[in-house]
């Protein structure tokens, strides 16, 4: 397929991994804007691009809100430069609260393991204390 060829709903679930409910809501969302023929929609070369940076924004953790503002900067006029820099400035934010949250998962995983570490010190002796019992 060129690039200039259209994909059905069909061809755009099977070539990006996503179901027909979530190109109509993304649809609905205006994030994307497919050639309607009656019931059929027909995806663009600009529809697949919109979408390939729908999901990496998603996988990253941007709201769609910020993804569609994001997206509809392309068309500014000058050479996509405020696109960049809000994107950079949303990424950088982003970024920073991963960084964050993954201090916060090592903090719980650290103590978790210590909790643990003790209830295996507890159950020896207990086990330890009973064998000596018998």
């Amino acid at each position: 397929m060129s690039d200039d060829q259209v994909m059905t709903i069909r061809e755009m679930c099977d070539a990006f991994d996503v179901t027909p409910r979530t190109l109509r809501f993304y649809e609905q969302k205006e994030l994307l804007f497919p050639i309607r023929e009656g019931q059929k929609r027909l995806f663009t070369r600009r529809d697949r691009a919109r979408l390939k940076l729908i999901l990496r924004g998603k996988r990253f953790g941007f709201s769609l809100e910020e993804i569609r503002q994001l997206l509809d900067l392309y068309h500014v006029g000058d050479q996509q430069r405020t696109q960049i820099e809000k994107t950079y400035r949303i990424a950088q934010e982003r970024l920073d609260d991963l960084k964050r949250q993954r201090q916060q998962i090592d903090q719980a995983i650290n103590d978790l393991e210590e909790q643990m570490e003790w209830g295996e010190r507890v159950l020896a002796e207990m086990t330890q204390k009973q064998n000596a019992a018998e």
